[in-house]
């Protein structure tokens, strides 16, 4: 068992984690802490945290743990509010989305990513935001990736795969550079084109009419263009390299099928969209 966990951040994914931790009896206190009062309180009305303080050194003393929930771009600038504070034997770990930022601004702190601060990042999430969006069963049967590195503590990234376990999550190692790579391929280009495609319409002269008359397929599509803008902001300009090529690759294909439909190539279209159909429903096979 976590005797304490400290929460930097207490929001959806923060939240949810507290609220798995709990249910599994897998932690004795849960403190929050945060730059903010009202979600603070907020989550210990919902029952998501045991108590609050407004100081990091109270919000620090004594715990096992420390998670933090917070923006990847205000990782440096929160990191240094902890370091005076962190005991010799106190685990961090994140959840940010792009974790070569995360790693580069423990360095720039700490000068090294020392060897318990284990960076994390559970693939799970709504389009919502805040700990009123917070439930306890979001990482059933979700992936959770750690990225240790040669000098991390052996046991301190087994403490943070337990926790993560007792969430319901199944949890895998991968390189940082490798991680960054993948989710600008699977997350953040999506959220990309969500945003974009939302955007566009928005913008044309006869906007009301396209989003009065949109359907089902719209609605999935873009659902993921509600999620917080902030964040995005943040993982755009942490991950941009990655995340260029993605779009660089994208951008490719898309003239590929602009040119298709333009010379009427109904071939090249059908080979495309039969390719795509059983890329994806092998994926979905695949998991669930």
């Amino acid at each position: 068992m976590i005797k304490r966990l400290t929460i930097y951040g207490v929001g959806l994914i923060g939240g949810s984690l507290a609220r798995a931790l709990k249910a599994a009896g897998a932690v004795g206190e849960i403190v929050g802490y945060g730059r903010s009062l009202a979600p603070l309180q907020k989550a210990l009305e919902l029952g998501v945290i045991d108590r609050y303080e407004t100081d990091i050194a109270r919000a620090l003393e004594g715990c096992e743990v420390v998670l933090l929930g917070v923006p990847v771009g205000a990782m440096e600038q929160v990191l240094r509010e902890l370091q005076p504070h962190l005991a010799v034997d106190t685990i961090i770990t994140d959840v940010g989305s792009t974790k070569g930022s995360v790693v580069e601004a423990a360095v720039k702190v700490f000068g090294e990513l020392p060897p318990r601060f284990i960076p994390g990042h559970p693939i799970a999430g709504t389009e919502q935001s805040g700990v009123e969006a917070s439930f306890a069963e979001l990482y059933q049967r979700r992936r959770v990736i750690l990225t240790p590195n040669e000098q991390s503590d052996p046991q301190a990234l087994e403490q943070v795969r337990w926790m993560w376990q007792q969430a319901g999550a199944e949890v895998i190692d991968m390189p940082v550079a490798h991680h960054d790579e993948v989710l600008a391929a699977t997350s953040h280009l999506p959220h990309m084109l969500a945003f974009t495609l939302v955007d566009t319409l928005a913008r044309l002269e006869d906007h009301d009419d396209i989003f009065r008359f949109a359907a089902g397929g719209f609605r999935d599509f873009t659902r993921i263009a509600s999620s917080n803008p902030q964040m995005w902001h943040d993982i755009c300009l942490n991950n941009r390299e990655a995340l260029l090529k993605m779009i660089q690759r994208f951008s490719d294909e898309l003239a590929t099928l602009s040119a298709a439909i333009e010379r009427g190539d109904g071939e090249a279209l059908l080979k495309t969209f039969t390719r795509a159909k059983a890329a994806r429903d092998s994926y979905c096979e695949n998991n669930g």
